[in-house]
């Protein structure tokens, strides 16, 4: 379970991408910074994919190891995103021609080298993904890949008969099943609207509204994927413009929290027995500003990252910065 989403383009210009993961906690994630000129190899096979980066990287990595992204942003300005797809994700057989390459190695190849989403999905077809599961990840990675640049977003999805890249036209991801699925279903909810409805009189008697929000009814609350797509799509499409960065970023914070998982509610089986899914970590690309915020699920801050000032010579892992309490006031 994730969520990720491109809020409304601000008065100033600024563009965010918002995104949660949502997973059991059996994967240790860290904060990854890739180098400039890092120079890529995938561990998928023989001879997997090569490349050499002309952009820095920083997201968040698996097992502190920079090459393994869940999730980032370069200092281009795209982000790009895995989130789960189960019984969606039918990886291809390897080639060992130099094209194959891992879903956890796809983002540090695609924001290494592209600074555009057309850049990123021209790069993405020369790419052979196979099911590559490093010995550190203790279940399956059945995913797909979300790019977002300051214009427009493209999903990468593995179908039986092949990779199918397309472009996203409401710029908002859950899970399974397939993007046009979730296209269709969208259809549906098509009255959602912010507004109150009307009083009708039956009967002589007039019924009104009891309160605020009845525009909404008929919104899905439970947390399968088609359900959160439709919640997130309503939340976005009429989200308030924002005037400037900070309005944009608060906005795609509150989005956000809305999808938090309270650990107990949504149970999963894994190989080492039934276990709570998590939102561990949630982030915000801020794709104009150049910043990459963060949140863990052991610390109510955020905390933000300059791409501006980051220092891409060298690639790197380090534990989350966290304080890991509420700010203490005195009043």
């Amino acid at each position: 379970m994730c969520t990720n989403f491109k809020h409304p383009k601000a008065t100033d210009g600024t563009v965010c991408v918002g995104r949660t993961m949502e997973f059991p906690d059996v994967i240790p994630w860290e904060l990854a910074v890739l180098a400039r000129d890092h120079a890529g190899a995938s561990g998928s096979s023989a001879k997997g994919k090569t490349w050499k980066a002309t952009h820095g990287v920083v997201g968040m990595s698996a097992f502190a190891n920079p090459q393994w992204f869940g999730d980032g942003m370069n200092d281009a300005g795209l982000s790009a995103h895995v989130l789960y797809m189960p019984d969606h994700a039918t990886y291809c057989p390897e080639k060992n021609d130099g094209s194959d390459i891992g879903i956890l190695e796809g983002i540090a190849f695609v924001l290494g080298t592209c600074a555009t989403v057309e850049e990123a999905k021209a790069a993405l077809a020369t790419c052979n993904f196979v099911d590559y599961q490093p010995k550190e990840i203790p279940v399956g990675l059945p995913l797909h890949l979300i790019v977002h640049d300051k214009d427009s977003c493209a999903v990468v999805e593995f179908h039986p008969d092949g990779m199918v890249i397309s472009d996203n036209p409401v710029q908002v991801a859950t899970n399974a099943p397939y993007l046009d699925w979730h296209l269709t279903n969208v259809a549906n909810y098509l009255s959602l609207t912010p507004d109150n409805p009307k009083p009708v009189e039956i009967g002589g008697t007039t019924f009104a509204p009891s309160g605020q929000g009845q525009g909404f009814r008929g919104l899905p609350a439970d947390e399968n994927s088609p359900s959160r797509f439709i919640r997130l799509l309503a939340n976005v499409r009429f989200a308030q413009q924002p005037k400037d960065r900070k309005e944009t970023e608060m906005d795609a914070v509150r989005i956000l929290h809305g999808f938090d998982l309270i650990p107990g509610t949504v149970i999963e089986d894994t190989p080492a027995g039934p276990m709570p899914l998590l939102t561990t970590w949630s982030t915000v690309s801020n794709l104009t500003a150049h910043r990459y915020l963060y949140n863990t699920m052991s610390d109510p801050l955020w905390y933000a990252i300059d791409l501006t000032t980051t220092d891409f010579s060298t690639s790197r892992s380090v534990p989350f910065v966290t304080s890991g309490e509420f700010t203490p006031l005195s009043v």
